[in-house]
């Protein structure tokens, strides 16, 4: 003989009553009894509209109301009134389901109700020990029952955040109720009318009530903790489909879900937005010849709302924007792909640009930073993504245009970098695990040769130039550096400058062909003179290295430097 189910169901009602009286409406025809309670707060003229929409409705009614307020007390005892008069009202109740206005039904009632007639005893209700799983998102979990909480987390946060450091500071800590072990879960349950009843007269109610009074969010532990003391058959999930954000937050559903809500087979799903029409409209889905019995399986909506969960929190990689912007050293990934800086690569062969381009599958661009203004590829006055060529522009978020350009282009991103340039970006770039940094040290010095300056000039700039990368190289030498980064002093590479070219390709490109040829090399006569110059006048050059083995160029290369 299969069991005969009688469902009722407790509606909690605060704001958008148009949507709850459509609600009760669903849960009504669909033959369960409803007992609503609308919050106290909620003023007599905005509930005329709600009562007149379910007139003429059997089997709804209205309990005392109470004024509720987040994570405090009055929130169950609008629970335990409501539930209470629906049991004295229908007596042949046999589950009792706790719902908001805003959850909406899925599948049909008569779904939900062969479901609970397969396990007529089962409570279905999310209960995790305090104790063992750490439950709570973004806020306490065994604290809520051990500290007192008398003022209210969201009207009087100064006060509730230093009183419970005063009370974690002189070690205070309550004394749960003998034979209570406490635990969480949503405050959304559906129970039998024999364990609600067990509950709700308890002959220790009275002490129950007076110890969750003070704990804090009662409404997630309450019920979910003296369900373990009454019943017989706990399934500890709820037939509710709610997920909350990093903060705790219910997620609000939308038109967009509809999909997944039908994949889920979730019998009820928590927070319908007022006014998503569609999914209004779709949902219940309409009643079948045969009920349908099978499970909820919310696996893959919870898995995306985990997803969006972290995306919320980590970000994307790379993308920095007003509405999200994070901690310095916090980003999920500075930048969003791999790029490459060639440091004094352009000043020792002046078409390297040109030249590296035909050899890597990337864009190769000039100085992006440089003072004059930013050299997009092919020197256009808008590049990627309608990013300005402007310097002053560049300059005034200098990260947000790296960032950008690397984040709008499919193409691995190359450019060319100086002490020259801005070099407000040292520590952005030497830290990303994304950069590429192959460092020519040294070789600025070279485009001073042909320059035609007065000698104290090139000793000047020589000055500044040379304070600029040693600068740099103390933070490309940091302990803190997680870029891939090759450093070369301008002697060592000019004494094997094709493999350490072959070597800085393959390492941007692996697909790139060897290197067996080099670009035209700058002209370096004067060069040692230059040096010995810059000596005697008190200026040591520090980053060219011991000597440049013009002699140990081979002749192909001499070829390239004349």
């Amino acid at each position: 003989m299969t069991f005969q189910v009688r469902l009722g169901v407790v509606l909690l009602c605060h704001d958008d009553l148009d949507v709850a009286a459509r609600m009760a409406r669903i849960w009504a025809d669909g033959g369960a009894r409803v007992v609503i309670h609308v919050d106290a707060k909620v003023p007599e003229t905005r509930l005329g509209p709600m009562k007149a929409a379910l007139a003429g409705l059997d089997g709804v009614m209205y309990s005392r109301r109470h004024r509720c307020d987040w994570g405090r007390f009055n929130l169950v005892r609008a629970t335990q009134d409501a539930a209470e008069a629906l049991l004295n009202e229908y007596p042949d109740i046999t589950h009792v389901y706790l719902a908001s206005g805003a959850c909406l039904p899925l599948r049909p009632i008569a779904d939900l109700i062969a479901y609970l007639a397969a396990d007529p005893r089962r409570d279905h209700i999310e209960s995790v020990s305090a104790h063992e799983v750490g439950w709570a998102v973004g806020g306490l979990n065994e604290e809520r029952f051990t500290l007192y909480f008398p003022f209210d987390w969201r009207r009087q946060r100064w006060l509730f955040d230093r009183f419970v450091e005063w009370q974690r500071r002189l070690g205070i800590r309550r004394r749960l109720p003998r034979g209570l072990a406490p635990h969480l879960g949503a405050q959304w349950w559906c129970l039998t009318a024999e364990t609600l009843r067990l509950i709700l007269k308890d002959p220790r109610r009275d002490e129950f009530d007076r110890y969750f009074r003070l704990s804090w969010i009662p409404d997630e532990s309450y019920f979910q903790t003296l369900v373990r003391r009454h019943s017989v058959d706990v399934e500890s999930r709820s037939l509710t489909l709610v997920q909350f954000d990093h903060q705790g937050r219910p997620y609000q559903l939308y038109d967009d879900h509809i999909r997944l809500l039908e994949e889920s087979r979730c019998f009820v799903a928590r927070k319908a937005w007022p006014r998503a029409a569609k999914l209004m409209a779709y949902f219940p889905r309409p009643v079948t010849a045969h009920a349908d019995m099978s499970p909820p399986q919310p696996a893959r909506f919870q898995r995306m709302i985990n997803r969006t969960v972290l995306r919320r929190v980590l970000g994307r990689p790379g993308l920095y924007m007003q509405s999200r912007y994070p901690r310095k050293d916090a980003e999920n990934g500075k930048t969003s792909a791999p790029y490459a800086v060639f440091q004094g690569f352009s000043d020792v062969f002046p078409e390297f640009e040109t030249w590296l381009t035909d050899r890597v599958s990337g864009d190769v661009h000039g100085h992006l930073f440089g003072p004059e203004g930013v050299e997009f590829a092919g020197l256009p006055e808008i590049g990627p993504g309608a990013i300005s060529s402007n310097s002053m522009l560049r300059d005034h978020d200098a990260q947000g245009f790296l960032t950008a350009l690397i984040r709008i282009t499919t193409r691995m991103q190359i450019f060319q970098f100086s002490p020259r340039d801005n070099q407000a970006l040292n520590w952005f770039i030497a830290t990303d695990p994304n950069a590429h940094l192959i460092v020519v040290t040294g070789a600025w010095m070279l485009p001073l040769l042909q320059s035609g300056m007065p000698f104290d000039d090139i000793r000047r700039v020589t000055a500044l130039l040379q304070r600029a990368e040693i600068e740099q190289l103390d933070v490309l030498n940091s302990v803190w550096v997680k870029a891939r980064v090759q450093i070369h002093d301008l002697s060592d590479f000019l004494s094997r400058p094709l493999a350490l070219l072959d070597e800085a390709v393959r390492q941007i490109d692996p697909q790139a062909a060897p290197v067996t040829d080099l670009p035209r090399m700058r002209d370096l006569t004067g060069l040692d003179d230059l040096l010995r110059r810059l000596r005697n006048s008190g200026l040591r050059p520090r980053l060219t290295g011991d000597g440049l083995p013009l002699t140990n160029i081979d002749d192909g290369q001499r070829r390239n430097a004349e």
